[in-house]
């Protein structure tokens, strides 16, 4: 001690032994901290990441659904026959028709 007092010299060395306890301590429990915010941040991350797949996936799956309602709101004989007359495929069936009514004249 470095001076003396009216207090009994085991209590302030116990009050001193606990100060240095506390002091020597801090640095460990502040990286204790550190390292517990950055594992919640991380698993905060991982989270939003998760929410935003699913948002994507429900998204893909709307614009999917879009797509073939779409598909299945036209006239299929309007489009076969709009197919037809852009692809020009009757042509060969209009050709047999022709040489079917020729070959009938001879």
């Amino acid at each position: 001690m470095a001076f003396p007092t009216s207090v009994n010299d085991q209590i302030t060395d116990a009050v001193t032994q606990s100060n240095v306890k506390v002091v020597g301590e801090a640095p460990a429990i502040a990286m204790s901290s550190i390292y517990q915010t950055m594992a919640h941040s991380t698993g905060i991350l991982f989270e939003n990441a998760v929410s935003a797949q699913q948002q994507q996936n429900t998204l893909s799956q709307a614009a999917a659904n879009q797509g073939v309602m779409q598909i299945y709101t036209l006239d299929t004989t309007a489009a076969a026959g709009a197919t037809e007359k852009v692809a020009q495929t009757g042509v060969a069936d209009n050709l047999t028709s022709l040489l079917t009514v020729l070959n009938a004249f001879r």
